[in-house]
């Protein structure tokens, strides 16, 4: 009779590519900034390691701090953080649909003069004179053929607005 693969214990190798994981994953929070770390989902005691991690330059200082927060994530379900790190980056199929949202959101904006009123309708917080501006700046690139800058700032301005 086979044993059941779930029951098997753990080779040294698995539980050290975990680890490594774990430290990785750290390692990218690390990376994100403080006002970042701040929106995440995190215990109190990981954002705080994750904050005096961003302090120290002291290279063998760093490294231990990675260390312990590898340690600290041991015991913190790394999955949820994972899946958050994944929509910052913007590869959770959320995200995805959130990026695609606004881009038809900015088409419709820069084609029809209707649909600003039906997205301040949808976004009552949005400064409609701000939207105007930039939707009148980012035509007038279009149609002399420049590059799209205000329409990149169109695209920032409904984002950001849709996050609040």
């Amino acid at each position: 009779m086979a044993a059941d693969p779930s029951e098997l214990p753990v080779s040294k190798s698995q539980r050290k590519r975990e680890m490594t994981a774990l430290q990785d994953l750290g390692a990218e929070l690390v990376k994100l900034s403080a006002d970042r770390l701040g929106k995440l989902d995190l215990p109190e005691f990981l954002r705080e390691a994750l904050l005096e991690a961003q302090r120290l330059s002291s290279h063998g200082a760093l490294r231990r701090q990675m260390q312990y927060i590898g340690k600290l994530m041991r015991n913190v379900d790394s999955a949820p953080i994972a899946e958050q790190l994944a929509a910052i980056r913007g590869e959770s199929a959320a995200a995805k649909a959130e990026f695609h949202a606004i881009e038809r959101w900015r088409e419709r904006l820069l084609e029809d003069d209707q649909a600003l009123t039906a997205w301040l309708a949808a976004h009552p917080r949005g400064d409609a004179q701000h939207a105007r501006q930039l939707i009148r700046n980012a035509r007038r690139e279009l149609a002399e053929g420049k590059p799209p800058k205000s329409s990149r700032e169109l695209f920032r301005f409904l984002r950001d607005v849709g996050e609040d």
